[in-house]
């Protein structure tokens, strides 16, 4: 896989800022949950309306910053999904500024299969694994 499908764009604020004036740790992160969102109601794994039904949980999280983040830059927070296991799967992220391409930050980050309610992981349902494998570009049978 080498392509990112999937973006989304996010706007810096005043509040997202440290004390010296750039881009606070941990919003980074909170970008990146902002599209890991949009992709799972993009691809149909989840429609938005209960957070119980929200199928991943995040379970390790690894981040690379590269440059600072300034007031009112946007970000293009580039996802995709780089392997899918039996009950978890890995993302990779690149946060860039959305008009000249510079690389802010790269994240690789291992989400599991959750259900909310029972409160355990799950394996991967045949559903999801189709849904990303075709919107990634991979033969489902080959990430299991």
């Amino acid at each position: 896989m080498s392509t990112f499908r999937y973006f989304q764009d996010v706007q810096t604020r005043y509040g997202d800022l440290d004390a010296q004036g750039h881009l606070n740790n941990s919003r980074y992160l909170t970008f990146i949950e902002q599209a890991r969102l949009n992709y799972a109601i993009q691809l149909g794994l989840w429609d938005g309306a209960d957070f119980l039904d929200l199928p991943f949980i995040v379970a390790d999280v690894h981040v690379a910053y590269l440059a600072p983040v300034e007031l009112n830059c946007v970000v293009r927070v580039w996802a995709r999904a780089t392997r899918l296991g039996h009950k978890s799967l890995n993302f990779e992220y690149r946060l860039e500024d959305a008009q000249h391409g510079k690389l802010y930050a790269t994240a690789d980050i291992v989400m599991v299969a959750y259900d909310y309610r029972e409160k355990r992981s799950i394996p991967i349902p045949e559903s999801w694994r189709e849904k990303i494998a075709s919107f990634e570009g991979i033969s489902p049978e080959a990430v299991k």
